[in-house]
């Protein structure tokens, strides 16, 4: 197979998983930036064709990963502008949830997700979104596997960590209710 056309296949068979890859890690403001970076991210795999790896979603991740932090840098710098400009409401349009009792049950797993490290939410959302295995994982980061595995295993240490915290200050807010 030629690599025009096993950039054709990667195309046809991965378009749809790494839309969804850079969709889940934007905010819902930003829709419109998933066809801009996906366009960046195949026009990358198309320039890089030839280094294509025969199972090539994991290497398109880790492009759709730098990609992503290009447009999260500029997309901070445009937040940063509006805020300046009194545009807070367009520059804060993420809305995050106080507490595990909370309306949206499951929402306060994001809001724990979103306390970690950068890198240990992409660790979390790599093997739990996108499904990938730590082979995987470890050509989506661009590091070796025990590195990958050790990456994960603190990941959801320090995410079972940050849950246990949110439960335990909504325990201590109740009890204080009580005593009202």
């Amino acid at each position: 197979m030629s690599t025009d056309d096993s950039f054709a296949a990667a195309y046809r068979e991965h378009y749809w998983a790494v839309s969804r890859f850079v969709a889940r890690r934007l905010d819902a403001g930003e829709a419109h930036e998933v066809e801009e970076v996906v366009a960046d991210v195949f026009s990358i795999a198309w320039r890089r064709r030839a280094e294509l790896p025969a199972a090539p979603l994991p290497w398109l991740y880790a492009v759709a990963r730098n990609c992503l932090a290009n447009t999260v840098r500029g997309l901070g710098r445009r937040r940063r502008l509006l805020h300046r400009l009194g545009h807070h409401e367009t520059a804060n349009g993420r809305q995050t949830v106080d507490s595990p009792d909370a309306e949206r049950p499951g929402s306060w797993v994001h809001e724990a997700l979103a306390r970690l490290s950068p890198a240990d939410q992409e660790a979390l959302r790599l093997t739990s979104w996108e499904e990938l295995g730590i082979e995987e994982l470890a050509v989506a980061l661009e590091c070796s596997s025990g590195a990958a595995a050790m990456r994960l295993h603190r990941a959801r240490r320090r995410l079972r960590a940050e849950i246990d915290r949110m439960q335990m200050h909504v325990r201590a807010g109740r009890a204080g209710d009580d005593r009202d």
